[in-house]
């Protein structure tokens, strides 16, 4: 058996697609209308009952709010965050 390190399965990779950047859209606050968005997180808890561990966890969800005013845009809430 070798030593030396494998190469990853799956051959060469794709390249990468161009995008005309006038065919996307800005995502804007559903709020105010502001188009500049701040990275931030919601924290979720994990019951023991739950968790795969048995112990309590604490799970960050990356999200984008409103620089202006901080809401985060319907488009971009994470689902099951009531």
């Amino acid at each position: 058996m070798s030593t030396k390190p494998m190469k990853p399965i799956g051959g060469a990779k794709q390249p990468q697609q161009e995008i005309d950047i006038n065919d996307t859209e800005t995502i804007v606050c559903d709020e105010c209308g502001n188009a500049t968005f701040i990275q931030c997180f919601f924290i979720r808890r994990i019951s023991p009952i739950v968790s795969p561990t048995g112990k309590e966890a604490m799970v960050p969800i990356q999200v984008y709010s409103c620089g202006n005013c901080g809401k985060v845009p319907e488009k971009l809430m994470p689902t099951g965050n009531e």
